[in-house]
């Protein structure tokens, strides 16, 4: 079998999409070494209107656009055609894009889940969105969980994490809570923010951020310098290898991740591999990246939030227990050999 991938974001992203693409290529390469290959990284023009021919001219079985979109006159190719639809956020939070993007990207996207042979939902909270705002078929659409990079399946020697976490942060509390993730509304950091701010000083541990943003992280930095004392949180917006962020998971007490929406939520399974329980919500796809080891609430009341930080600071029997099982839950069900596994076993029927 011959299969071809847009390998865009596998060359040039170093953050989710790109580490999906990596992770897929990567695993199928590894655990079918007998399959044929071909990254695709052609500019914007002939990516999106003449890549399926060249798929077809250089002999591929399978195109497998993997973040969202297939070039458009694969239609009627002898290539079969795979998309991977990682979420359809532009619908649901209008206010984060411009409305030309909203535009592009619903032609784009919606064409590809519409026309592709078979479509790979991250979660069957996006499954729901693709046949919900696109009106496909679900006989034509398969859920394979974003797979974690195999990295975070390794844990850390606590010597090298203590190492990673100190030079990130020379000052780095014993205690703290973690938040990961781009500042931006739909991330939810502000009413993250709103919660901790209601905690009386002395039940209340130091938040990390990791992540950067716009003018969402100025709303959010304005806020805590009105709500919050200075110790209360602490930015870290340039933090990009993966082992300093493995390293942060596993020493943090809990990970906060009250999303309103996400395709998947994949810094939920990152910190649940590392040990380390979570907050999060019970929107979207968040419960089932979280499994049984996130503590769930709704992520538009901010005194729920407040309990809930507060039981996993104060409740080590609860953060425990909720590590031991998220942990479980991850390894047996978001591995990547599983996923790739599951992902040849489609190309096989499409062939």
């Amino acid at each position: 079998m011959q299969i071809g991938y847009d390998a865009k974001r596998y060359f040039h992203n170093r953050t989710g999409l790109g580490n999906y693409s990596r992770t897929v290529v990567n695993g199928m390469k590894r655990l079918f070494p007998e399959c044929k290959y071909i990254l695709y990284d052609r500019k914007t023009l002939k990516r999106v209107l003449q890549l399926g021919g060249i798929a077809e001219k250089d002999g591929c079985d399978i195109y497998h656009g993997l973040s969202n979109e297939l070039p458009f006159d694969i239609k009627g190719k002898k290539v079969r055609s795979v998309v991977t639809t990682h979420d359809v956020a532009w619908r649901r939070f209008t206010d984060m894009y411009h409305s030309i993007d909203r535009m592009l990207y619903d032609v784009k996207y919606g064409w590809a889940a519409r026309n592709a042979d078979h479509v790979i939902a991250i979660s069957q909270s996006t499954k729901e969105d693709v046949i919900y705002y696109y009106n496909v078929p679900e006989e034509r659409i398969t859920v394979l969980y974003q797979p974690v990079q195999e990295l975070f399946y390794t844990p850390l020697d606590k010597d090298l994490a203590q190492g990673l976490r100190m030079e990130a942060l020379p000052t780095i509390p014993s205690n703290y809570l973690l938040s990961v993730g781009s500042v931006n509304s739909r991330k939810n950091l502000l009413r993250t923010l709103e919660a901790l701010s209601t905690i009386p000083a002395g039940q209340k541990l130091p938040l990390i951020i990791v992540g950067n943003g716009k003018e969402y992280l100025k709303v959010c930095r304005e806020f805590c310098s009105k709500h919050l004392r200075p110790a209360d949180t602490i930015w870290l917006t340039h933090i990009k290898d993966n082992r300093t962020l493995q390293a942060l998971y596993a020493g943090a007490t809990a990970m906060l991740y009250p999303s309103m929406y996400e395709g998947f939520g994949l810094p939920v399974a990152e910190a649940l591999l590392q040990g380390c329980p979570v907050l999060t919500s019970t929107v979207s796809s968040l419960p089932e990246a979280a499994g049984p080891g996130g503590l769930t609430v709704d992520p538009s009341d901010v005194e729920a939030m407040a309990a809930g930080i507060s039981r996993l600071t104060e409740d080590e029997g609860l953060r425990t227990r909720l590590a031991a099982e998220g942990e479980m839950y991850c390894r047996e069900n978001l591995d990547p050999d599983i996923q790739t596994r599951k992902l040849m076993e489609i190309y096989r029927k499409l062939e």
